[in-house]
Order: structure tokens, then sequence, then C-alpha cells
């Protein structure tokens, strides 16, 4: 059997005829919409973080194995990992700046020289052109990024000019060494703005000559199974694998700064969310204050009959429970119905404002991403539903102190 106070907590929320009060259904929507507002934020943010650390992986790998000096043992080495349980692919590759140029358009990408039979188990480079074959690419045929590509006004089949820090040596030797000519066989998007933008894509060999690397390379990227963890790995491939001087840096380490700045953007974004909550614990708080004003000769009818001061306290602390619970289910309600339509609402809001949402591509993503963590769900709830509870404390103790006498005589 429900205890009374319970119900007479139940019957101030809910009075005869009304599904609300006024002032109970101001309160709910004071949580709904802070709670459905953070639960939005997070949910946003665990989305970017996601997809960049998915796209981190995919066009870096999990382990990359550098040294301070070229390696020139990288085919021992190679053979070393791939024995590894944990290692499903390793594929070596070397990397640089140089000046690319197209009918006098010049600019400065990163150059990455990779072996393609090898470099397709470790990072999909297949799975990224969006122009072009992989059967297409030889010593005389580069890949480029559609950002890149845009920048020179090239296309497919463009004939694309190299020069090389080797023909600045060259010169200071009285020596001409004339650019390369590299045929554009492929455009490639991996979703990154910045890699996009500003990345080449030329065959091993080449890249070594470019770079006079002879039969060196920068380092090896590895694939490792699915749920292991890279980090961890890295350590131990390092110290009980690897020979001196070489180093095994996770995708963890290599974007240690970037990944902490998400981070630190969704815990601050966050906690000023938060502030919408507790104002509407505030609101809380005011309407249990006021219906304590107002229902004060109750109250005295209530202690006159034998309620105990802390049995009245809880009616009121129950209220607010009730209020966060109803306002925190709403607002998670409305956040998931937002997300799922976000392309609408984000397209709608386009329209109306006459502005474009190409602001994306800035943050390495061309959509609003989302990803759900339960973990978000339970602390927002737990949140949401204590600091409602608290709100009507102090409307649960003002009523508790009241005496009999002095509430009956209450206008």
């Amino acid at each position: 059997m429900m205890p009374w106070y319970l119900y007479h907590a139940l019957k101030q929320l809910f009075p005869s005829g009304r599904f609300f009060s006024f002032f109970s259904l101001m309160s709910i929507m004071g949580v709904m919409l802070g709670v459905c507002v953070l639960v939005i934020v997070q949910s946003v943010m665990n989305g970017f973080g996601e997809g960049i650390r998915k796209r981190l992986t995919e066009t870096q790998g999990d382990i990359r194995i550098r040294s301070n000096e070229v390696i020139y043992d990288w085919e021992a080495v190679l053979d070393t990992v791939l024995e590894q349980d944990a290692v499903v692919g390793a594929s070596p590759f070397t990397e640089g700046v140089i000046m690319l140029q197209y009918q006098n358009r010049p600019q400065f990408p990163f150059v990455r020289g990779i072996e393609p039979w090898s470099q397709e188990e470790v990072v999909p480079l297949e799975k990224f052109l969006t122009i072009g074959d992989i059967e297409d690419f030889d010593d005389e045929a580069v890949f480029l990024g559609e950002g890149l590509a845009y920048s020179l006004k090239a296309g497919l089949g463009s004939t694309v000019e190299v020069f090389t820090p080797l023909m600045l040596e060259a010169l200071k030797k009285d020596e001409v060494l004339l650019p390369r000519e590299f045929k554009v066989v492929g455009l490639f998007r991996t979703g990154s703005p910045q890699v996009d933008g500003n990345t080449m894509i030329t065959t091993l060999r080449v890249m070594q000559e470019l770079y006079g690397l002879d039969n060196g390379v920068h380092g090896i990227v590895l694939k490792l199974r699915p749920g292991q963890d890279a980090y961890d790995y890295s350590v131990d491939l390092e110290r009980e694998v690897l020979r001196p001087g070489l180093q095994a840096v996770s995708w963890i380490e290599s974007n240690e700064d970037f990944l902490f700045v998400i981070e630190q953007e969704k815990r601050v974004i966050s906690f000023i969310i938060i502030f919408i909550i507790l104002v509407a614990s505030f609101s809380i708080a005011i309407a249990l204050m006021m219906a304590v004003i107002r229902k004060t000769r109750e109250i005295g009818l209530l202690v006159a009959m034998g309620a105990r001061p802390h049995q009245v306290a809880y009616s009121f602390c129950f209220q607010g429970f009730v209020i966060g619970l109803v306002g925190t289910f709403i607002g998670i309600l409305m956040a998931v119905i937002c997300l799922h339509y976000r392309r609408a609402i984000l397209s709608a809001y386009a329209d109306i404002t006459n502005t474009q949402t190409n602001f994306l591509g800035q943050y390495d993503v061309y959509e609003i991403p989302v990803h759900y963590l339960a973990s978000d769900f339970i602390t927002v709830t737990c949140f949401a539903v204590v600091i409602s509870t608290l709100a009507g404390l102090l409307p649960a103790l003002r009523a508790a102190r009241l005496k009999p006498a002095d509430a009956l005589r209450s206008e």
C-alpha cells in the first residue's frame, strides 16, 4: 500500500481534472529542455570524436614503426612483425613534402610512397578512391586528394610535375635535375579535408628515388586485430620484438594532443549546458515553495492529524523527484528524435537562415555525426533527478518546520 505522503505528493502534481498543475508543467519543461540539450551536445561530440578516431586509424593505421634514421633492414623487420598474432597486416612507407605543379599552379603537398600490394591490408586505399582504379597505379602514376586536385585544377589523366629537395642539393653542386612528370590516375577522398586537400600518393619505389633513399624506408605501418589496444601493444612491441633504434608509435600517441582537445571540448560544453538544468532546478524550488505557501493551512491540518514533519518533507522531495524523472525521460526522448532527424532539421535551418552548412568540413566531417554512450545517459539521468530532488529540499524543510497552530491561523 502506498504511504499517504507519496499519495499526497502525486495529488499535488496531478490535480483532479488536470494532467499536470501549471507550476509542475513549467518545472518539467525546464528539466526536459536542459536534459535534451545536454544529451544532444554529448552525443554529437561523441560522434565527432568517434568519427575522427575511426578516420585516423583508417588513414594512419594502428601502429607506425619509425626511426630517427632511414630504415634499410625494413624487410627483416616486416617479416618479424607479421609473425605476431596481433598483427594482421603491415606495409612499408616513405613520406615527405614536395612541390607539385600543374599548368604553372604550384602546391606543396605531403607525399606518401606505398606498396600497393600490401597497403590494402593496412589502409584501404581502394575504399577511398572516388575516381580511377587501383590497377592503373604504377611508377608513372599518382593519386591526388580531391581537395588538392581542386586547388591545382587537375583531373583524371592530367600530367603533373614534381620538384623534390634533391633538386636543391643538385643546384648547390651546379647540377640540374629536371622535374619528374606523373599522370594522375585517380582521386581519393578519406573524409578528412586536411588529408584530402594536402596529400599525394606515389609508389614506394618512386618516393625512394625522389628522396634518394636507395632501398630504405621511413617506417612500417601496422594493422592490428579488432579489439587489440593499439597503445598497450605498441609498448609491448617496442620492448619485446623490435630491435634497438626502432620506435612503435600508436595512432593514439601520434594524435594525443588532438584527441585531448576533443575530449576537453566535450567536457567544457557539457559543463556549460549543465547550468540549464540548474536553472530548471530553481524553477522547481520556486514552484514547490509556492505550493507550500498556498497550502500552509493544509499542511498544518496534516500535522495536526498526526503527520510527522519528516513525512511532510518526504512529500515535497518526492514531488521534485517525480518532476526530475518525468522531465528527464521526455528530454532524452526528444533528444533522440531530434538527433534522428538531424539532417532534415539542419537543412531546414539552412533554408530559413539562408546559410550554408559547409562549416562541418572544418571538423574533418561532412555531416553531423552521432554516437550514443550508455554512460552519458546514465550520468545525465542521475544528475537531473538528483538536482530536481534536491530542489524540493528547501520547500520540504520549510513545510516540515511549520507548527500546526501557526499554519492553521495562516490566511
